[in-house]
C-alpha cells in the first residue's frame, strides 16, 4: 500500500545525548540511514534521523531509556531482511542497530538448548553448533538475525516439522520501553507459572520492546538427510499430493511448492538441470537411513497418484545444496523476470484442505489482473507466498498489485486462514488487521498502550490507528 509519511519526530536532543554517551557508535549520513530505511520487501525508503550501533543488552537499555525520555522512536534493526515494512522510520527517530551483539552466550547439548545475542543470524548459530552435533532447524530463506526472527515469529521452510519461532523459543531478555531490563521465560520445556510474556513478545515486531537475548531450542542433526525433487502435471495436483502426505502422517523436514513460472525462473536463474518448468515439490526427509527410504518409497506412491513423476531425489551434500541453493535462491530467481521491477512478496496461509483452492483462485486473479507473480509456498503448513513483480514507476500497476496483495489476504481469511503466516504485519498488512481480529484488536491496543505509554517503539506499525 502507499504510504502516508506524517511529519517526523524531532529527534535533535535525543541525539545530542546519545553521541555523549556512544561517540562515533551513532551515525547521521545519508547512506546508513537510508540503508536502515527499508527492508526487503516494502521498498519505500523511510530513513531514520540516526542509527545507533550498539554491542550489549545494557547499552539497548541506554538508548531506549534516552529515547523514552525525549519521546523519540526507537526502530529494532537487525540485518535489514524484513518483508512488510517494520524497519522503516515512518516517523523518523532512532534505529537500533542490533548486529554488532553477534555472540553465542552459552550451548548445552545435554538439554538441546542454548542462549544468543538477538544479533547472531541463523547461519552462524549453526556453524557453532555443527561439532557439537547439533543444530536449529528454522530456515526463514534470508540469512536473518535470531532476534529478528522472534521479533516478526518467523517460520520458513522447516517449520512443518519443528515449529516456528513461537515453539522454539524458550525464553528472552527484552529491554522495555523505559529502559527496564527483563527475563521472560527460562530453560524449562514447560511451564504454568503466570503470563506467557515470551510468547506476547515473540511476534510484536518491535512494538513492545527491544529483544536482545534469546533462549532458544536445538535438535540433534539427523542421522540421515535426504533431498528430492517431484514434478507435476498441474498445480493442484501437486498440492493433493501434498494433504495426501500430511494425511498419512509421513515426517518430512520440508515440503516446498514452486509452480510452473517461479520453476521456469530458477531453471534460469539457478542453472538447474534436466528439470522442466512445471509445478514441483522440492522435499527434504531427516531420520535414520531405513525410515527415510522408507518415506521416499511412501511420497513416490502418494506423488504417482496425483500427476507426479519419479522422485529426483539425493542424500549427498553436494546434491542437496544444489536442490536447497535453487530453492533459496527463488526470490532472486523471480526478480529475474523482470529486471529493473520491485517485487513484494505476499504470506496467505490457510488450512491445508482449501489451499489448492486458494492458490489457483489466487493464481487466477493475478492472470487477470495482468501481472507476473510467481508462486512458492511452504505448503506443508498451508503456507505459501506469492511474488508480485511491479514497475515502480507505473503508478497502474502498482495500484494492481498491491488489489493483488489485499484480494489474497481477504481471500484467505474466508477460508479460515490468516493475513500473514510468517513474514508479519508491519506496515503492508495494517488495513487488514480489523478484518482478521475484529473487537480483539482493541485488546491489543490496550497492551501497547500499557506496555509503551509514550509510544516510542517502532511507532506507526502493526496496529491500524
Amino acid at each position: 500500500m502507499l504510504i502516508e509519511r506524517p511529519v517526523p519526530v524531532d529527534a535533535g536532543a535525543a541525539i545530542a545525548r546519545l553521541r555523549d554517551r556512544f561517540g562515533d557508535r551513532v551515525q547521521t549520513g545519508a547512506a546508513i540511514r537510508d540503508a536502515h530505511g527499508r527492508g526487503e520487501g516494502l521498498h519505500d525508503i523511510m530513513p531514520p534521523a540516526a542509527v545507533v550501533l550498539a554491542q550489549s543488552t545494557a547499552e539497548v537499555s541506554a538508548v531506549v531509556a534516552i529515547c523514552n525520555d525525549t519521546r523519540v522512536p526507537v526502530i529494532p534493526f537487525g540485518v535489514g531482511s524484513s518483508l512488510e515494512g517494520q524497519i522503516q522510520a515512518l516517523h523518523g527517530g532512532i534505529s537500533l542497530d542490533l548486529s554488532a551483539m553477534d555472540r553465542v552466550l552459552s550451548t548445552s547439548a545435554a538439554d538441546l538448548d542454548c542462549r544468543v545475542e538477538a544479533g547472531v543470524t541463523r547461519e552462524a548459530l549453526n556453524a557453532h553448533l555443527k561439532s557439537e552435533g547439533l543444530f536449529f532447524p528454522l530456515d526463514p530463506g534470508a540469512n536473518a538475525t535470531l532476534g529478528g526472527m522472534a521479533a516478526t515469529r518467523a517460520s520458513g521452510t522447516n517449520a512443518v516439522r519443528y515449529g516456528t519461532m513461537r515453539e522454539v523459543t524458550l525464553g528472552l531478555t527484552v529491554v522495555t520501553p523505559d529502559g527496564s531490563i527483563i527475563r521472560t521465560g527460562g530453560r524449562a520445556r514447560k511451564s504454568s507459572a503466570g503470563y506467557d510474556l515470551t510468547r506476547l513478545y515473540v511476534g510484536s515486531e518491535g512494538t513492545l520492546g527491544v529483544i536482545t537475548e534469546l533462549q532458544l531450542r536445538l535438535f540433534g542433526i539427523p542421522e540421515t538427510i535426504a533431498a528430492a525433487v517431484c514434478q507435476f502435471d498441474s498445480l493442484g495436483g501437486a498440492i493433493d499430493a501434498v494433504v495426501a502426505i500430511l494425511q498419512l502422517g509421513i515426517p518430512l523436514a520440508r515440503i516446498e511448492l514452486l509452480d510452473a513460472l517461479q520453476m521456469r525462473a530458477c531453471i534460469g536463474y539457478s542453472k538447474l538441470e534436466g528439470l522442466a518448468a512445471v509445478p514441483t515439490l522440492f522435499l527434504e526427509f531427516h531420520g535414520a537411513p531405513a525410515g527415510v527410504d522408507e518415506q521416499v518409497v511412501q511420497v513416490g506412491d502418494v506423488a504417482a497418484t496425483h500427476g507426479g513423476g519419479a522422485l529426483r531425489w539425493a542424500r549427498a551434500q553436494e546434491e542437496r545444496t544444489a536442490l536447497s541453493t535453487a530453492r533459496h535462491n527463488a526470490y532472486w530467481a523471480a526478480r529475474s523476470l523482470r529486471p529493473g521491477c520491485e517485487t513484494f512478496a505476499t504470506d496467505a496461509c490457510v488450512p491445508i484442505s482449501r489451499l489448492a483452492e486458494c492458490i489457483l483462485e489466487t493464481t487466477a486473479e493475478a492472470e487477470a489482473l495482468g501481472l507476473v507473480a510467481p508462486v512458492v509456498g511452504h505448503v506443508g503448513d498451508g503456507n505459501f507466498h506469492m511474488l508480485v513483480l511491479f514497475d515502480p514507476a507505473d503508478a497502474d500497476e502498482r495500484a494492481r498489485a498491491e488489489r493483488l496483495a489485499d484480494g489474497i489476504a481477504r481471500r484467505s481469511l474466508a477460508m479460515g486462514g490468516t493475513i500473514s503466516g510468517e513474514h508479519g504485519v508491519g506496515l503492508h498488512k495494517m488495513g487488514v488487521m480489523a478484518a482478521e481480529h475484529g473487537d480483539a484488536l482493541a485488546v491489543m491496543r490496550s497492551l501497547k498502550a500499557a506496555l509503551d505509554p509514550r509510544g516510542i517503539m517502532n511507532p506507526g506499525k502493526m496496529l491500524p490507528g
